[in-house]
């Protein structure tokens, strides 16, 4: 029997016609962005009437942008999860991107963007690690290294096509998960402007008639279901090579005022987004705990043996070890009220346990050393600080994460996905021949962790007999020993 060829997804096929506005231009076209923002804007078109096409663009060398580009921009997302006791499924498909442009192939296209005539929002969420100055850039440079110099000089093309135009500012909402994302990434665009001499009119119309919100963002995106993709492309009628599947909860705090919420109609969709004054109280919590259970877990976890996040909650050694260090060592080092923060706590691990999301532990290991430096780190310092004695489980996982750097573990390679810099500046470490070394030098790198943390009283020591113990006896038993 001849096998039929499933159709492929695009607006042909789809019946999606619809051909909108130019109105935001997205940096990042990976899972989270299309589970959130761009799900968030589909929403808005639908149900408000916000009318608002987006333009994606790649912002590193290697992404999907030609699949995008393929699928019209067209990709399902499906929700589920567990709301109020209620399971909820929901599925969608995502209609609001327009195009997809890759700089680094066509950095032309990419500057046009600069010239719509009604766009309005510039959103990125390019890892912790993307809000970064680069010095080698320069204007001329096709294209850029760097997310805010590229940035820069759309800005800059902006200026000059508009000439200075007080109402073609943009409105700049970055979503990386750093502290004051909107603030640093203005700080490093004004960096930019004053290296490559831009003129003073520039600098003042990019201060006046552009405005910049600090975020924070909270959705677990799983992203693509690989190991049960069958099932979820049988619910489709054309072929999806970028599903995505995230969790029901959803949550958007932005920095704003009474102008933002004019311009965004958040109050006409049935969604968990915040404009506030200060997020800070949000975002600390947030961090913390949800991130920073998440982080911590990563390597601990897979070198236990677990592939998911629900396996590590739902084990009685791994889940024990990850609810007590959130419980324990990280709640009381913030300032909220407890039962508030462990209420908070409560809810994330509800999240961990959704039975309908498979969250690969090695899909959220990207940068895990930039994220260990802002969602675990401040919680050891503080403890450490607070109680004049080191966090026991918090610690230990730090030393998993160093472990996890060796890329090797009982003969098999560890998904380790950072920077080829990050990577083989660690390479380099494991080549050293005692714990103490090891421990001692990835302490000291001030360019992972922003002070040498050698400094910590009995850090060093407390790591380096984790290491051995991890690597002599085995994580359980290890850190059965080390306690």
């Amino acid at each position: 029997m001849e096998k039929i060829e499933t159709k492929k997804l695009n607006r042909e096929n789809a019946k999606i016609s619809q051909n909108l506005p130019i109105k935001v231009v997205q940096y990042g076209e990976g899972n989270f962005l299309r589970a959130f923002v761009d799900y968030i804007i589909d929403k808005l078109n639908k149900e408000a009437g916000f009318n608002a096409g987006v333009a994606v663009v790649q912002p590193l060398a290697g992404g999907l942008i030609s699949i995008l580009n393929e699928q019209d921009g067209l990709y399902n997302l499906f929700m589920k999860g567990i709301r109020k006791g209620e399971e909820i499924q929901e599925n969608v498909t995502v209609s609001c991107i327009e195009k997809g442009i890759n700089p680094y192939e066509d950095y032309d296209s990419y500057l046009d963007l600069g010239q719509e005539e009604e766009l309005e929002f510039l959103i990125s969420n390019t890892t912790e690690a993307g809000i970064a100055f680069d010095g080698s850039d320069t204007l001329e440079g096709y294209p850029h290294k760097s997310f805010p110099a590229k940035v820069t000089a759309l800005l800059y093309k902006r200026f000059q096509h508009f000439k200075a135009a007080p109402d073609k500012g943009l409105t700049i909402i970055p979503c990386e998960l750093i502290n004051h994302n909107a603030d640093t990434l203005k700080e490093i665009i004004l960096k930019y402007a004053h290296l490559w001499n831009l003129e003073l009119e520039f600098i003042n119309w990019l201060n006046e008639n552009n405005s910049f919100h600090n975020t924070l963002v909270d959705r677990i995106v799983p992203g693509y279901p690989k190991d049960d993709i069958d099932s979820y492309q049988s619910q489709l009628e054309l072929e999806d090579k970028l599903i995505v599947s995230a969790e029901v909860f959803l949550l958007w705090v932005i920095e704003g005022g009474e102008k933002l919420k004019a311009q965004i109609p958040f109050d006409k969709i049935d969604e968990n987004i915040l404009i506030v004054e200060d997020l800070q109280p949000y975002r600390t919590r947030k961090v913390r705990i949800l991130n920073g259970a998440h982080t911590a877990m990563v390597p601990f976890s897979i070198l236990f043996g677990n592939e998911t996040v629900k396996e590590t909650v739902d084990h009685d050694f791994t889940g024990d070890f990850i609810k007590k260090a959130v419980f324990e060592e990280i709640n009381p080092t913030l300032s909220l009220p407890s039962e508030e923060l462990d209420s908070f706590a409560e809810e994330v691990f509800d999240r961990f346990r959704n039975p309908f999301i498979k969250h690969q532990l090695s899909s959220i290991a990207l940068n895990s050393i930039s994220k260990f430096k802002v969602r675990v780190l401040p919680s050891l310092l503080a403890f450490q600080k607070e109680y004049n004695r080191l966090p026991l489980r918090l610690t230990f996982a730090f030393a998993c994460l160093i472990r996890f750097y060796d890329g090797k573990w009982k003969g098999k390679s560890l998904p380790v996905n950072d920077s080829d810099d990050v990577v083989s500046q660690m390479n380099k470490v494991w080549e050293l021949h005692s714990y103490n070394e090891i421990t001692e030098q990835v302490l000291a790198k001030t360019e992972f962790w922003e002070l040498d943390l050698n400094t910590v009283p009995g850090l060093k020591d407390k790591i380096a007999t984790a290491l051995e113990l991890i690597d002599s006896k085995g994580i359980e038993e290890g850190y059965k020993a080390f306690s």
